[in-house]
């Protein structure tokens, strides 16, 4: 459709002109929150006329109070009552709307028992989130909560604690230490395929500390460069990754590459959460590559963190789930798990093994 209407502000109508007037007149005393928040390209506002052929449409999640669930059906009854076919001319699906509550939903998505959304959740707990689940759930808009809880659990993800922010920045410059070098090695032999593969992880890693520095949830892939070009920094930077990602010579990858970390480099020191850091690059020992030296960083930031069990972690250098695995389903994997089994996340499981193992 040429004039589409972005899916917040519809959603936004649906609940204003449909979900609110029948709730009112089928249950006039009813405490709720309604909502856009979870998974969809419209959550996160880069939706367009293209996202509207499939799983797409005016829509709202409802949250009730737990006392209030023996009256589900009724609600849910009360919104199905003589659909319209449309709703500014978009089919309207009533099965998009979920009614449930906010421990209920926010404790699957996040794989964690609905106890820790209210009393807290603990610092390894915000590594087993993906940033794209934090960016579903802290973004969207609410549109009425009479109930508070919706409100309070949404602001609460609104972004890392900030010893998880450092560790998650520290685990980035790692990554950055570990393989910058090895961009213009493989280049070096003749390889520039190789070598342009390890850039375009470096180019990614320069992102991703990009997003951390400005305190953003990074997007899954799909819309990465897409909120990329939002940040603040984005329009210096760009030009160097682009040449990075673009150009078949590895001098060339490696000049754009060495400028790029120098501008992050400055970033990191304009937070003033370390001593200022030299940000200059300089020779890989005698060889002939320019590094900025990543694990520089990664020390600074590690050394500031005060929760014993992240310092404990930030030794093995893995970080957040983002930065151990690309793979789409794994990054899942807690809340689908949490939500089949109501068991223990088996990501925070595997962060506690981390921890306990240094302890031994």
């Amino acid at each position: 459709m040429s004039d589409h209407i972005p899916g917040i502000q519809l959603s936004r109508l649906f609940h204003e002109h449909y979900v609110a007037p029948r709730l009112t007149a089928a249950k006039p005393t009813l405490l709720y929150a309604s909502a856009l928040v979870g998974p969809g390209s419209e959550v996160l506002g880069f939706d367009t006329s293209m996202s509207c052929d499939h799983d797409w449409g005016p829509r709202v999640l409802i949250f009730i109070r737990e006392s209030d669930i023996p009256q589900k059906e009724t609600i849910l009854a009360a919104l199905q009552h003589e659909i319209p076919a449309s709703f500014y001319n978009y089919p309207v699906e009533i099965n998009q709307t979920i009614v449930t509550t906010v421990s209920s939903y926010y404790g699957s998505r996040l794989g964690v028992s609905p106890t820790k959304l209210f009393e807290g959740l603990d610092l390894v707990d915000w590594l087993t989130f993906s940033s794209q689940t934090l960016a579903e759930l802290s973004g969207g808009a609410i549109y009425r909560d009479d109930i508070i809880e919706l409100t309070t659990v949404h602001e609460s993800l609104r972004y890392y604690p900030k010893d998880v922010w450092l560790f998650l920045m520290a685990s980035v410059w790692n990554r950055i230490g570990q393989e910058e070098h090895l961009m213009p090695r493989a280049g070096f032999v003749g390889d520039e395929l190789g070598s342009s593969l390890i850039a375009s992880r470096l180019v990614r890693d320069v992102m991703s500390l990009c997003f951390l520095i400005e305190r953003r949830y990074a997007p899954y892939p799909k819309w990465f460069g897409t909120a990329f070009q939002q940040l603040t920094c984005s329009s210096e930077l760009l030009p160097y990754l682009q040449t990075a990602q673009n150009t078949s010579e590895w001098r060339v990858r490696e000049q754009a590459l060495a400028k790029a970390y120098q501008i992050v480099a400055q970033m990191h020191n304009e937070l003033q959460l370390t001593e200022p850091l030299d940000t200059t690059v300089k020779l890989f020992y005698d060889r002939p590559f320019s590094v900025i030296g990543g694990g520089r960083f990664a020390e600074a930031l590690v050394s500031e963190i005060e929760d014993p069990t992240l310092r404990k972690l930030a030794a093995f250098g893995f970080g957040g789930i983002d930065q151990i695995s690309d793979n789409t389903d794994f990054r899942a994997i807690s809340e689908r798990f949490q939500a089949v089994t109501c068991e223990i996340n088996p990501l925070r499981a595997f962060f506690d093994g981390l921890s306990n193992e240094r302890d031994q």
